[in-house]
């Protein structure tokens, strides 16, 4: 964007003004490209769903920081109050969190997002092969998004979450319990937490494995039902050929 101005404090109404506008014009920008995240997304699940029988993405949700959180968190980061610096420092604004059904399927998920070239991964934390020690695991990815404006193509920032359902649920609990006690939660609480985590580890372990094992079995069920319906077919076909 050009001919930027600090956001804050203006001084007349012309500056006021310009600072609106801008402010506006990043929110769209944010926007638009979390639209973008959530209808690739959309495409995948549908073309998973058309090649695999199998849709890996169970849940999708979106979020869009209003702007006051933006401008709270920036001054309390000390973070010069322009769209250059709220947008190369601040990566949470937009944020797209994809629940899937097991742990290699948010691999899967991601390793389908970054094949895309118009995507760019910037940074990456794994806290599921390397979970935080409270327990908590989840997959961040923060992606430039192209967005394409009548001012030009400008490459926007999203937060990707991607999360098991029990990894969800587990994460979701915590963040009740942290804003309950206001993130001085008792010591009981936290080992509770992090033993509900490791069981919550095991489920979704022992849930691939049954999942797994009966995509086998169907796999071998239609292997041996592929030629007594190839045989079927010939037959009637021949019948058909007869005088």
């Amino acid at each position: 964007m050009n001919n930027e101005v600090t956001l804050a404090n203006g001084d007349n109404a012309s500056s006021m003004h310009r600072q609106l506008y801008q402010l506006k014009q990043m929110m769209l920008l944010y926007e638009a490209a979390m639209d973008a995240i959530t209808s690739r997304v959309e495409v995948l699940q549908e073309d998973f769903r058309l090649l695999h029988d199998y849709n890996p993405i169970e849940h999708v949700k979106s979020r869009l920081k209003s702007a006051e959180s933006i401008l709270g968190k920036a001054q309390r980061k000390g973070i010069e109050l322009t769209v250059t610096n709220l947008m190369n420092s601040l990566y949470d604004i937009a944020g797209v969190r994809l629940t899937c059904s097991f742990p290699s399927d948010l691999y899967t998920v991601r390793d389908l997002l970054l094949s895309q070239p118009d995507l760019r991964l910037v940074e990456e934390k794994d806290y599921v092969s390397s979970p935080k020690p409270n327990g908590y695991k989840s997959l961040h990815l923060i992606i430039q998004v192209p967005v394409h404006l009548s001012t030009g193509t400008h490459s926007v920032p999203v937060e990707v979450q991607l999360r098991t359902i029990a990894m969800d649920f587990w994460a979701s609990l915590e963040h009740k319990i942290y804003y309950k006690y206001d993130h001085d939660v008792p010591r009981h609480l936290t080992d509770a937490l992090k033993l509900a985590a490791d069981v919550a580890d095991t489920l979704d372990t022992s849930m691939e494995r049954i999942h797994r094992e009966v995509q086998n079995l169907d796999q071998s069920r239609e292997s041996s039902e592929a030629p007594d319906a190839l045989i079927e077919a010939l037959l009637r076909r021949g019948e058909d050929l007869q005088p």
